[in-house]
């Protein structure tokens, strides 16, 4: 027998990184992506001491009612609305994310759907692969150039600057709105303007969402806030499912109101609104904007590194580096 802790991995994830946990802790790795239901969760985290968990897996106050040892779920994304963060802080459960890893790649993607969308790159491709193309017709798929348009971002965390400091090499100019402006400093550095909601709306030509989801952030870009939007803007949403109304969405699409939208995320995913299956203006992408190599590994490796240094190991021992509620400490 061992008197080590126990941490449970719910996916398989790249096992020479979590190979770093098996000094110290005896460590359960799921064989097989899977989502879990209710009652299988809270049997998996009964009798852990640490989990590292994905979007998938839904966790609050029923799931950890038997997992008394439980010390720390550390998430695989940066994002956490799959964990219910007072609940956890009220069982003095540490939550850990993993900020900052991701944001070049997902910066990087957010990229790809905007041009996507704007040169209808998915459309084309199934028209060609469809057998379509037996000529070259001079106005044939005309799109639109983003040198020069306006660039509107909701939500300027990490994620946001990033995607705006890209914007300098086409040329666009970058209005934003957040809770809170930036600092003047790193306006500049993003070449970015500070707008309320109403005029983001009004004056993006390319709207992309990178926000968190949360209770007040739910349906921001609704029927409404859409009604306001150009009809010859493009919505790119790369934050979370639920942030926009995909029914308004879709419907706004159909209708010509909005020229076309780049989706990586979506309500209830992994279904889809059916109305957006049918349309040929929206680029859709099955939720993959930090899914390269690298960024997934560094994911892994800053989610163990949580683990490990909430246990007293490793160079930051005693002080996880991405603890969001680190009142439980």
């Amino acid at each position: 027998m061992t008197d080590k802790p126990r941490v449970w991995v719910s996916r398989p994830t790249f096992p020479g990184i979590i190979a770093r946990l098996e000094p110290h802790f005896q460590v359960t790795v799921e064989a097989e992506e899977r989502k879990f239901s209710q009652s299988e969760l809270a049997a998996r985290l009964a009798g852990q001491d640490a989990v590292i968990v994905g979007l998938k897996d839904r966790i609050g106050a029923a799931e950890i009612g038997a997992a008394e040892r439980l010390r720390i779920v550390a998430n695989l994304g940066v994002g956490y609305d799959n964990i219910d963060l007072d609940a956890m802080s009220a069982a003095g459960i540490a939550v850990s994310n993993t900020a900052d890893v991701l944001n070049e790649s997902v910066a990087d993607y957010t990229w790809a759907l905007l041009l996507g969308a704007a040169r209808r790159m998915g459309a084309a491709e199934r028209w060609l692969r469809a057998g379509h193309w037996q000529a070259t017709e001079f106005k044939a798929w005309l799109g639109s150039d983003v040198r020069g348009r306006t660039l509107g971002i909701l939500g300027m965390g990490r994620i946001g600057q990033a995607i705006a400091r890209r914007a300098l090499g086409f040329g666009m100019p970058v209005i934003y709105h957040n809770r809170t402006p930036l600092p003047e400093a790193d306006e500049r550095g993003c070449n970015a303007r500070h707008v309320d909601k109403q005029q983001l709306l009004r004056e993006s030509d390319f709207l992309v969402l990178a926000l968190p989801l949360t209770t007040q952030t739910r349906h921001a870009v609704g029927a409404a806030e859409l009604a306001q939007m150009k009809p010859t803007a493009m919505l790119i949403n790369i934050a979370r499912g639920g942030i926009v109304d995909d029914a308004a969405l879709a419907t706004a699409l159909r209708e010509r109101r909005l020229a076309g939208a780049a989706l990586d995320v979506f309500e209830g995913e992994p279904k889809v609104h059916p109305g957006l299956l049918t349309l040929d203006n929206v680029v859709l992408s099955p939720h993959i904007a930090s899914a390269t190599t690298e960024t997934r590994r560094a994911m892994t490796s800053v989610a163990v590194d949580n683990v490990l240094a909430m246990f007293g190991h490793g160079p930051q021992a005693g002080r996880p580096p991405n603890i969001l509620n680190p009142n439980v400490l």
